[in-house]
């Protein structure tokens, strides 16, 4: 287990790096998409190829960064319902859940993106519209992100399987990824009633 373990934090330095830097190309997205505005009304100028680039730097940030979110156990759930269920209950539902979905999912979507990647790449694809951009360079972002996402369901499994086995602690929890619900869970206790009649007891 040590080595799939060795695996598994090699796996999440990579998709972390990757990450942390084109989660900036948000920003960048931004500056092109108000400059595009800016020029169109300003000077009625217009430009397929900038256009083009706010969606191509949004597929970036969409699909590269899915892994480095997965990862950091910040992707969509039902908080108050998975919160209620016990830590047990939790790691079979994630286990079962990456090996029956989420891995054959990505599966699919690398074998079918190659052949998709490949057949725009060899036809040199361009845009349909004029002055566009190539579009074999954006469909290989798909071919790319489920790849890099596969390599992160394998590392959740492994983490998964670890903790289950005691031998590594939660990494969500002990990487403090609950600390907003642990809040809302402490204020919600205070909110409890006996707790204010405590408090107007005080106040008064």
């Amino acid at each position: 287990m040590g080595w799939l373990l060795g695996l598994s934090r090699g796996i999440d330095a990579v998709n972390a790096c990757i990450g942390r830097w084109l989660a900036w190309l948000v920003l960048i997205a931004v500056l092109v998409s108000a400059a595009n505005a800016t020029v169109r009304k300003l000077l009625d100028l217009s430009s397929n190829a900038w256009l083009e680039l706010q969606w191509v730097l949004f597929s970036i940030v969409f699909l590269l960064c899915a892994p480095w979110t997965l990862m950091a156990n910040e992707h969509i759930r039902i908080d108050i319902l998975n919160n209620s269920l016990s830590p047990r209950l939790r790691n079979w539902i994630d286990l079962l859940g990456h090996s029956l979905f989420l891995l054959p999912l990505t599966i699919v979507m690398v074998v079918t993106a190659v052949p998709f990647f490949l057949a725009s790449y060899n036809l040199r694809e361009q845009s349909f519209s004029s002055g566009g951009l190539p579009q074999w360079p954006a469909k290989s972002l798909i071919m790319i992100g489920f790849a890099l996402l596969l390599l992160q369901a394998i590392s959740e499994l492994i983490k998964r399987v670890a903790v289950m086995r005691g031998l590594i602690p939660d990494p969500h929890v002990s990487a403090g990824a609950h600390a907003a619900e642990l809040e809302a869970a402490r204020l919600l206790a205070e909110l409890k009633p006996e707790n204010v009649a405590e408090a107007t007891v005080k106040l008064e």
